[in-house]
C-alpha cells in the first residue's frame, strides 16, 4: 500500500488551486499560510485573488479623524490613549468644541468624518447622539463614519435600549456608517487575558448584523501582533466571513498592526514587516466575501504598504488629518497625509489611484 504524504510545497499547491478555482479556503489553509515561510507565493496568490475583485484599481478618501473624548470605562492592555476623569489630558468635547476644531484643520475636498473615542459613562447616551448631530447639521456634506460596535454595545449599557434603539437615534442624528474598530481579536480567551473589558465576541457580531439589518454598510478590523495565535487570527477572519455569507454588510477588512505602548520601542517589539505583509495576503485570501482589503499606512508605513499593493490590499485609507490613537500607543508614521502623496504612493506601486467616498463609489480616477 502506497501512502502519500502531504509535503508542503503540495500543501501550498493545494492552496493555490482552490484559490484560482474561486474555492474557499479552511482554517486549516489559513493556518498553513501563516506557519509557511513561502512569503512570495502567498503574496502571489492574494494578488491574483484582488486583481480578479479589483483589477488595479486601490481606493482612498478624504478624511478626517476625530475624538470627543479619551476618558474611557475600559482598560484595555494594549491601550494608550484612555484617560480616566480627572487625569493630566482628559478631555471631552462638546459639538461646539469640535467644531471648532475642525474648522481649524478641515479642507474643502474632505468627505468623511472618522469618529471614535472612549467609554465616557460620565456623560449620557444624549451626548453621543449630540455630538453627531452638531456636526451633520454643520457639515452636512461631509459622510459621518462614526463610533465601533463596542461603543454601541456601551451605549446600549448605559441608555437601556437595545442595539437596534441605539443605532436608530443615531442615524436620524446623521450617523452614515459604523467604524471598523473593537474587534482586537475575535476569541473570548484572548478578550479574558489582554482585559478587553467591552463587546465580547458575540456582542461585536450582534452590533454589526443589527446595522447591516437597518441598511447600513459597515467595516471591520483585526488587531494582530500580541498574544493570539495564528489560529485564532483565522478563526477571527472566518467569524467575520459568516456574518457577511448572512448579511453581505462589510465593505472592508483592515488588519491593524499593533503598535506597542512606548513610542520610542525597537523594532524587536513591533511587528515584523514580513508578518505584516503576510497577515494581508492571508486576510484577502481567507475573505473571499468582502471586496476591499485595506492596507493602513498609519500602522505599517506607506513604503511597506505601497508593497502590501501588490499583496492583495486595494485600498489606503485616507489623508486622516492628525490620527491619535496608534499614535498614543508609539506609531512612528505620519500623522496624515496629502491627498497628492497617496496618489504618488499609489502609482509608485504600478496601480491606478481612485479617490472614493465611504461607501466606495468612484470620485475620480487617476489614470
Amino acid at each position: 500500500m502506497n501512502v502519500i504524504l502531504s509535503t508542503p510545497e503540495k500543501q501550498m499547491q493545494d492552496i493555490a488551486d482552490k484559490v484560482r478555482q474561486g474555492e474557499r479556503l479552511t482554517l486549516e489553509d489559513g493556518v498553513f499560510l501563516y506557519q509557511s515561510d513561502d512569503l512570495l507565493s502567498i503574496g502571489q496568490m492574494a494578488n491574483e485573488a484582488n486583481l480578479r475583485k479589483n483589477g488595479k484599481r486601490v481606493y482612498f478618501i478624504e478624511n478626517m479623524s476625530l475624538y470627543f473624548t479619551n476618558v474611557c470605562e475600559s482598560r484595555c492592555a494594549f491601550c494608550n490613549f484612555r484617560k480616566d476623569e480627572g487625569d493630566e489630558g482628559a478631555y471631552t468635547l462638546s459639538g461646539e468644541e469640535m467644531i471648532e476644531y475642525v474648522e481649524q484643520h478641515i479642507h474643502p475636498g474632505v468627505r468623511e468624518f472618522h469618529i471614535v473615542g472612549g467609554h465616557n459613562q460620565h456623560v449620557p447616551f444624549q451626548y453621543y447622539v449630540d455630538s453627531l448631530r452638531a456636526l451633520r447639521d454643520k457639515y452636512p456634506q461631509v459622510t459621518l463614519k462614526a463610533y465601533t460596535a463596542a461603543e454601541i454595545d456601551f451605549f446600549a449599557r448605559i441608555s437601556g435600549l437595545s442595539y437596534r434603539e441605539v443605532l436608530e437615534q443615531l442615524i436620524e442624528a446623521g450617523l452614515a456608517t459604523l467604524t471598523g474598530g473593537g474587534a482586537e481579536i475575535l476569541s473570548d480567551q484572548y478578550r479574558k487575558k489582554m482585559r478587553v473589558d467591552k463587546a465580547d465576541v458575540s456582542e461585536y457580531l450582534e452590533v454589526h448584523r443589527t446595522a447591516h439589518s437597518l441598511g447600513l454598510k459597515t467595516h471591520t478590523t483585526m488587531l494582530y501582533g500580541s498574544i493570539e495565535t495564528h489560529e485564532q487570527r483565522i478563526q477571527h477572519m472566518m467569524h467575520i466571513r459568516d456574518l457577511q455569507d448572512e448579511t453581505d454588510g462589510f465593505q472592508v477588512f483592515i488588519p491593524l498592526s499593533m503598535q506597542p505602548i512606548n513610542p520610542r520601542a525597537g523594532i524587536r517589539r513591533r511587528n515584523s514587516a514580513y508578518e505584516d505583509l503576510k497577515t494581508i495576503a492571508i486576510s484577502r485570501l481567507m475573505l473571499d466575501n468582502i471586496q476591499h482589503i485595506k492596507a493602513y499606512f498609519i500602522n505599517i508605513g506607506t513604503q511597506l504598504t505601497q508593497v502590501a499593493l501588490t499583496m492583495g490590499a486595494d485600498d489606503v485609507h485616507g489623508t486622516i488629518v492628525k490620527e491619535r490613537i496608534s499614535h498614543a500607543a508609539g506609531a512612528l508614521t505620519p500623522e496624515g497625509i496629502t491627498r497628492e502623496d497617496l496618489i504618488w504612493l499609489v502609482k509608485g506601486a504600478g496601480r491606478i489611484p481612485v479617490e472614493r467616498d465611504t461607501f466606495y463609489n468612484e470620485i475620480k480616477v487617476y489614470e
